[in-house]
């Protein structure tokens, strides 16, 4: 959403306009608040990777683990990290935001071959790896949870094994869906660093792979919106603007 609000205007400016029109400050800003809310929002994905893992794989240990301390820590530590990595990758760009303008009313974002080669593997390569692994062990753990209950349904009659049954491999469905579509929208962005070349806005196709890269957060609320009503509920709160009522807190939306 943020990204949404924030950025996507600005790069749409960017290439609507032959000429930056939002001065050297922008220039220098924009990009560092395009890259650390795309850091964060990898940094979510992997988080609820891991919420996900820990319910489906350690159900007994999760209401110890997850607790609204641990979650405000994760999260803090999430956005502190991207703001901290973010500064350091961009550090040459915010210092001097016109270094590789050629004229005036031009901004110009030029990240060389080693800060992307680095920016590869830790925000695409590790959340990748790691998505990918607790998403193998979750579907696993999922199949192996819907043979047991198929079998105790048959022996038991149980008719509460098949929301478990449901419910377990919804969440292995939903989070697999959301690493497919994580690779095909960023995999694209990488390309001039698999290439060996720099990543810069002068590219001829930059526009196109920051677009598509900008597609995944557009399109990650919507895959939740299909597979889980609670979500739905909650952007209705958000957008009625019923979440800033008092009590609203004590809604439930589980």
């Amino acid at each position: 959403m943020l990204l949404g609000l924030l950025v996507m205007p600005i790069e749409g400016l960017r290439y609507i306009e032959t000429c930056w029109l939002l001065g050297r400050l922008m220039c220098a800003l924009s990009p560092y608040v395009f890259y650390c809310l795309i850091s964060a929002s990898l940094g979510h994905m992997v988080l609820i990777s891991i919420v996900r893992y820990l319910t489906i794989c350690d159900p007994l240990k999760h209401s110890s683990k997850i607790t609204i301390t641990n979650v405000k820590m994760c999260i803090l530590l999430c956005w502190t990290s991207s703001i901290i990595y973010n500064g350091l990758i961009l550090m040459d760009h915010m210092g001097h935001p016109e270094r590789f303008s050629s004229c005036h009313g031009e901004c110009v974002v030029i990240i060389s071959y080693i800060p992307g080669t680095i920016d590869l593997f830790v925000t695409f390569v590790g959340p990748c790896t790691v998505m990918a692994v607790l998403y193998m062990k979750v579907f696993l753990v999922a199949y192996t949870q819907m043979r047991l209950i198929r079998s105790q349904t048959v022996a038991t009659n149980d008719r509460l094994a098949p929301t478990a049954k449901k419910s377990h491999m919804k969440a292995a469905r939903t989070l697999g869906i959301l690493i497919v579509v994580f690779l095909m929208c960023y995999c694209p962005y990488y390309y001039p660093t698999f290439v060996g070349e720099d990543t810069s806005t002068r590219l001829s196709y930059y526009s196109i792979l920051t677009w598509i890269e900008l597609l995944n957060s557009c399109l990650n609320p919507l895959i939740y919106a299909m597979f889980y009503p609670w979500f739905r509920k909650a952007l209705k709160l958000f957008f009625t603007f019923k979440i800033l009522q008092a009590h609203s807190r004590e809604v439930m939306i589980m």
